[in-house]
């Protein structure tokens, strides 16, 4: 339904600006770092940790969150519900590096390939040594273990799981699997707001009040027919004596669900290719069951797992990616890639649809593998670019990213002001953080999102300029009566404003 596109004319400007090259635009630089090919890599202890930190970690205590990553001692976390506070979370705890658009914060270098398309990140362990790990939240309802309670049939049960969770992991799960064919460790961190099939087992029947039969719960058995390790049951595979329970956690908040609530683990870290699992461990508040490291107060309805796992990196394909995404004109935009160490390698910088014998930016790999190299934007124009690392003439690797006017604000439009009952309604946007859950909500005119209830939505699918439809297939009643409404552009699945539009519709 959505779609990176054309933005309307009214700020066309943003996407197909022309750029006039002058001689002091072909500018040359040679990395700021750069790496000859590596040895073969040597195991290394690596620690994951999935946490949710519900609604940005700001419900109990942001410190409280802080602290969780701290005494997790974790390399590297995958975030659900990050709320815009995935890079405040980060220099908080001291972790120099983070990803918006998969909720990611790490000790390592994080690195947006080409072709992943927002799926997965590479971790660089060393130059041209990486893992690879993705991130997902899945959908929260019908959540499955609610309605067993109330006497659903297991039918039922696999009828959901298979319409609504399965869909939302699979194309995260292939592109990971993709990657490990390669001889790189992956791993899939997430909320997937549904149990493990090895929790719901003849011997665990009416241990807890939902498991009333047992059930081989679609998502986790997809995800493990793929290839990947639950790194949980690995290091506990007795559901019995040591159930891993991440949800709901009981912290010292009002309003929490309390300890006759149905637990259960649905918080996981996934494993696949050359990664042993060493160790795992239930993050959580003191005196929480199985919980072994603790904060108090603990600042979430989840409790997070952390794992430990020797793994040896791998060697990533040929590449070329961008620090940002989304830079100001001005700003130096990072390049890193990883090529052959020809001695004809270049990256270089062109406006998108431009001549690569014409850039405006031209940078030697200096005949090194790994390395990154600044590109400055000053006198560019807003817009769309690419970067492409060259062999010669032959294209190895690209990756498109855009320039914004160092003060440009996030923009929401609309085609028309007024519509017609049931009329489809158009929506663009431009620099946009392109955080992973950003969306666009309908509103009765000027409604405050965080006490009003928006009417219809649908994500932006972290693009930093896209375009959407709202129609019947968006997540909300449908058609819109007649009335005046505002739409909204919304920060990561919050309520934060980072833009606004408005429009009609009449009978």
């Amino acid at each position: 339904m959505t779609t990176v596109s054309t933005p309307h004319a009214r700020f066309r400007a943003f996407a197909t600006a022309v750029v006039v090259i002058t001689t002091s635009s072909l500018l040359s630089s040679a990395p700021i770092s750069a790496h000859a090919a590596s040895g073969p890599a040597a195991p290394v202890e690596l620690k994951v940790m999935t946490f949710n930190i519900e609604y940005g970690g700001t419900v109990v205590s942001f410190h409280s969150i802080v602290e969780g990553v701290r005494v997790a001692d974790a390399d590297v976390v995958g975030l659900e519900e990050g709320g815009g506070n995935v890079d405040r979370l980060a220099k908080k705890v001291g972790y120099p590096y983070y990803n918006q658009r998969l909720q990611v914060i790490s000790r390592y270098p994080l690195i947006d390939p080409p072709g992943a398309d927002g799926l997965y990140l590479f971790v660089q362990i060393a130059p041209g040594q990486v893992v690879a790990i993705g991130n997902v939240h899945l959908p929260a309802g019908p959540y499955s273990p609610n309605l067993t309670i109330r006497g659903a049939p297991r039918s039922q049960i696999l009828e959901i799981e298979r319409r609504v969770r399965v869909p939302a992991v699979t194309p995260t799960v292939l592109a990971l699997a993709e990657v490990a064919a390669k001889d790189i460790p992956v791993f899939l961190t997430g909320d997937f707001n549904s149990p493990s099939l090895h929790d719901w087992t003849p011997e665990t029947v009416g241990l807890r009040p939902q498991i009333t039969y047992a059930v081989h719960w679609p998502a986790s058995a997809f995800v493990e027919k793929a290839g990947f390790v639950d790194s949980w049951h690995e290091a506990h595979p007795d559901p019995v004596t040591n159930p891993g329970l991440t949800w709901p956690s009981e912290p010292d908040a009002e309003g929490y669900p309390g300890p006759n609530s149905p637990q259960d683990r649905v918080d996981f870290v996934y494993a696949a290719g050359p990664a042993e699992t060493l160790q795992s461990e239930v993050v959580g508040e003191t005196g929480g069951r199985g919980v072994t490291l603790s904060v108090d107060p603990w600042g979430t309805d989840h409790r997070a797992v952390v794992s430990t796992f020797s793994v040896t990196p791998g060697v990533p394909p040929t590449f070329v990616a961008v620090g940002s995404r989304l830079v100001g004109v001005g700003d130096e935009q990072q390049v890193t890639f990883h090529a052959t160490g020809g001695p004809d390698e270049r990256v270089v910088v062109i406006r998108a649809n431009g001549d690569p014998v014409a850039p405006l930016f031209e940078g030697s790999t200096d005949g090194a593998t790994d390395g990154t190299i600044a590109v400055p934007t000053d006198g560019w124009e807003p817009g769309t670019y690419v970067a492409l690392l060259l062999n010669g003439d032959q294209v190895r690797s690209r990756t498109r990213f855009w320039v914004s006017l160092p003060d440009a604000k996030p923009q929401v439009l609309l085609s028309e002001r007024v519509f017609s009952t049931g009329e489809s309604i158009r929506v663009w946007w431009a620099n946009t953080p392109g955080q992973r859950w950003d969306w666009i909500g309908v509103y009765e005119r000027g409604a405050d999102p965080n006490v009003a209830s928006y009417l219809t939505w649908f994500y932006t699918h972290a693009s930093i300029q896209g375009t959407g439809v709202l129609d019947a297939d968006s997540e909300g009643p449908w058609p819109l009566l007649a009335g005046r409404y505002s739409v909204y552009l919304l920060a990561d699945d919050g309520y934060r404003v980072l833009a606004r539009s408005w429009f009609t519709v009449r009978d």
